[in-house]
This record gives C-alpha cells, sequence and structure tokens, in this order.
C-alpha cells in the first residue's frame, strides 16, 4: 500500500470519529454539534493542504487551489452531514476523496508534470440530506439556483431551529469570495453506490449515466381527537389508522410491478395529539415513489390514488396528497460518462453504466454545470445505516479514479454533450 493510500485511510478514520455511534456509524446531521466539529476538522486538513477555505451564505464549505489565475474551477466534492444513525461513508467518502485527489492533482501541476486549464476547488455541500431541514440537497440547490437562499435560511428544524441560526452556531461566517456558479466549469463527485448492484456483478466502480425518475408527496390525513377507550369504534376518526392504511397501500404496491421497478416508501410520521390516551386527529407523512421507468411511476401514482379512497372511506378521514418533488429519468451528460470509462479503462478497473436511485448533489450540478458522476461499491447495499461499509480496497481504488478524472477535467478534456 502507498503512503497516500494509507494517508487517506488514516484521514478516513479520524473524519469518522466525529459524531461516532455506538454501533459504529455517525450521527452528525446538518448544523449541529457534530457536524460543526466535522467541517472545523476539516478546515484544518484544507489549510495543512494549501487549499484556502472559504463558505458562502448557504453554509457550503470550500477548499480553493489556484493553479491559472483567473480561470474558471473544477469543483469536486460531496457532503459531510449524515442521517440520524447513520454509516460512516455517505458523502463524507466522496469530501475526503475529492481532497485527496485535489491536492495530488495540484501537486502535479506545481510540478510541472500537469499543464493546468482550470483552477481546482473542493466543496462540503450544506445539509445534503435534509434529515434535520428540508429539503434536502439545499447547499447545492441554493448554489445552482434551484432553491432561494432566504428560503434556505429561514428553513426551521422540527424544534424551530432556523437553518440561519445552525450556521451562526457553530459554522465560520460566509465569506465575500466565495466560488459562485458562474466561475465552475465542471464538477465531479464520488460517492458509494448505496445499492448492491457492483457488489454482486463484481464490478470494480460504476460511472452514473443516469437518475431515476421520482415523485414525493407531503401527506396530510386529518381526523378527529378523541378517547382511546371510551369513543365507539364505529364513531372513531382515527388519523392514525388513515395514515396506517395508506403506509400499507403503498407498500402492497410496489409488488405489483416487476422486482426492481418500483421502489415506495413512507417516512417522517408527525401524530398529533401524540397521546397514549387519546386518538390522533392529524397524521403527516412523506410518501416517496421511485422507478427508472416514468411510465411506471405514472401507473403506480394512479393505482395509489384509487387506494387513498378506499383508505378514507375505511378509517372516516380525509387524506390529501401535496407533491413536494418531482423529476423523471434524467441523463447525466454522456461525454463525462465517457471521460469516466476513459480513466477507469486507463487504470485497468472493470465498470459498468449505473442509474443512481438515490438523489446527490450532483443531480442538481449536472443540470447546469458539465458533470462527472462516480461509484464505488457498497457492501450488501446497506445505506443510511451504522452498517454502512465500503471496502478499504475498493475506496482506494476510488480515490484513484477520482483523481485521473479531476486530472482530465483540469487539463481541459471537455465533457460537453
Amino acid at each position: 500500500m502507498s503512503t497516500t493510500d494509507e494517508q487517506f485511510l488514516a484521514d478516513f478514520a479520524t473524519m469518522s470519529g466525529f459524531g461516532t455511534t455506538a454501533g459504529g456509524g455517525v450521527d452528525r446531521q446538518a448544523g449541529t454539534a457534530a457536524d460543526h466539529a466535522t467541517r472545523s476538522w476539516f478546515s484544518q486538513w484544507l489549510a495543512q493542504h494549501g487549499y484556502t477555505e472559504t463558505v458562502d451564505e448557504a453554509g457550503n464549505q470550500f477548499g480553493t487551489l489556484e493553479l491559472v489565475p483567473g480561470a474558471p474551477y473544477v469543483l469536486v466534492g460531496s457532503h459531510l452531514d449524515s442521517q440520524p444513525l447513520a454509516g460512516r461513508y455517505d458523502g463524507a467518502y466522496g469530501v475526503l476523496a475529492a481532497a485527496h485527489a485535489g491536492s495530488r492533482v495540484a501537486a502535479e501541476a506545481r510540478a510541472g508534470n500537469l499543464d493546468p486549464a482550470y483552477n481546482l476547488a473542493v466543496v462540503n455541500w450544506f445539509n445534503e440530506e435534509g434529515s434535520r431541514f428540508a429539503p434536502s440537497m439545499m447547499g447545492s440547490g441554493v448554489f445552482t439556483g434551484k432553491l432561494a437562499l432566504h428560503d434556505a435560511l429561514a428553513t426551521a428544524d422540527p424544534a424551530g431551529t432556523t437553518v440561519a441560526e445552525a450556521l451562526a452556531a457553530g459554522h465560520r461566517a460566509a465569506d465575500a469570495d466565495a466560488p459562485v456558479l458562474a466561475q465552475v466549469a465542471r464538477y465531479a463527485e464520488i460517492h458509494i453506490e448505496q445499492g448492491r448492484e457492483l457488489e454482486e456483478s463484481g464490478t470494480h466502480v460504476g460511472i452514473v449515466d443516469r437518475t431515476w425518475a421520482a415523485s414525493k408527496y407531503r401527506v396530510t390525513v386529518d381526523g378527529a381527537q378523541s378517547h382511546t377507550g371510551a369513543t365507539r369504534m364505529e364513531d372513531r376518526r382515527d388519523a392514525l389508522y388513515g395514515a396506517a392504511l395508506v403506509i400499507a397501500a403503498a407498500r402492497e404496491l410496489a409488488a405489483e410491478f416487476e422486482p426492481g421497478l418500483l421502489h415506495t416508501s413512507v417516512s417522517e410520521l408527525f401524530v398529533l395529539p401524540n397521546s397514549p390516551v387519546t386518538i390522533a386527529r392529524q397524521v403527516l407523512m412523506n410518501l416517496d415513489l421511485r422507478s427508472p421507468d416514468e411510465s411506471v411511476l405514472t401507473l403506480a401514482m394512479e393505482r395509489l390514488s384509487k387506494r387513498i379512497i378506499d383508505a378514507e372511506t375505511d378509517s372516516r378521514t380525509d387524506i390529501h396528497l401535496t407533491l413536494t418533488h418531482n423529476w423523471g429519468v434524467l441523463s447525466y451528460q454522456p461525454g463525462g460518462v465517457a471521460l469516466g470509462k476513459a480513466s477507469a479503462d486507463g487504470l485497468g478497473y472493470t465498470h459498468k453504466e449505473v442509474m443512481t436511485v438515490a438523489g446527490h448533489d450532483s443531480t442538481n450540478l449536472k443540470d447546469v454545470v458539465p458533470t462527472v458522476m462516480l461509484f464505488v461499491p457498497s457492501v450488501e447495499g446497506i445505506s443510511h445505516n451504522e452498517a454502512e461499509f465500503t471496502r478499504d480496497e475498493d475506496a482506494l481504488r476510488g480515490v484513484e479514479l477520482l483523481t485521473d478524472v479531476t486530472r482530465r477535467l483540469v487539463r481541459g478534456e471537455a465533457i460537453e454533450n
């Protein structure tokens, strides 16, 4: 194992100590003390490796390396925040891999072994996960103009703390000279797959070419508050029962399609009044439908709508769905896919084109900047869980791949179309 590989693994182990959990994972949701501490450590790492740190108003943390004065940036990164009781790799691996890749490529340029066309920047996007503050991919959403800064900063968590307050509580203040979208020429990101396709096929790396389509809804179930014991069964308008029928319907819906064509889930329930002796008057929850086929998504929603009508009747509740997110099967630039393949081929790594089921900051960036998205295998596809794991050899292979992709981008290889 090379010295650079050993250093990456040592840095990753140190970084994984922030927000560590008893189960071997991490819990560092956006804007929490654990997130602040991780960002502070990363700030020190950037300084020690010659980066200039800046932070923008949305809380995105950048490290820049000037190679060509006045030139745009090749931006590389991911996110350091996590879900509750999450794994060590999701997002954080991509940030550290980007930082190491950038440092290696910059050293080559300064040694005269690389003729750069662009400058380099590494980014830790704020609140990619969206577990504490909704929506997810918030920092990259503001950066790309998809989300207004004012709306992001005003977003509150369930306890009433706003993003602005969370940032002020521990993050570095915004810098006027932080990178902006107009200064970014290319973007690259590497991530664990969060699925089993690469591991099961024995493939070294994945080159992401498309996203699954998705529709996300905020579901409101309105019933009537009453006594859990005294209220006759026929008189009950139990919002929690209505919610349970929707949850079951969503899960059963997936079985009506061929395996792998539809993923459904319901998450984040808020129950009112949430008393042990009171029937719920209201339940709020999220409904998520995803598919690699947009027509399947449309048909699934038609079928679910009919079952929701039945759930209203059976539970004597009113159920309303509000669409919060919606996107189709979206492609990454074919030139970026080709560049990723060329890098993998040059390194002797087996590869395949894969779709991403999960959302990533790159799904925002690809709409405005030529983008390369890469995956490394996840053991058993486990993610958003303390047991999430990627083998060292796969992680190191990914760093090497990202380094070569970054090298190609910095010297100006085109990835348009």
